[in-house]
């Protein structure tokens, strides 16, 4: 199976085994890039993944919200390497290493 390196988004959810994830359950959901506490501090200014809705005293959220609230969030980095000769930007001079 090779997964879609174009949205990992979606891999992330067709991995997922339902159709939400619980708040507590967030950094398992991203692989550690959102931990619960940071996601629970966006809710609370209004900047977290809309559409939560409470099951008693947890909070959740919709994988298809989710998704869309992370590839929203999210730019990619784009890829940094010298051309041959040519030193990357940023690394010092030869005498200041």
């Amino acid at each position: 199976m090779t997964e879609d390196r174009s949205n990992p988004f979606q891999a992330m959810a067709e991995k997922w085994p339902s159709g939400i994830v619980s708040r507590a359950e967030v950094p398992r959901f991203t692989g550690g890039l959102i931990s619960e506490k940071y996601i629970a501090n966006l809710d609370s200014v209004g900047k977290g993944c809309p559409g939560r809705f409470r099951i008693g005293r947890k909070i959740a959220y919709s994988i298809t919200e989710m998704i869309a609230w992370l590839e929203a969030r999210s730019t990619p980095v784009p890829e940094r390497h010298p051309k041959v000769g040519e030193k990357a930007e940023g690394t010092p001079p030869d005498h200041q290493r």
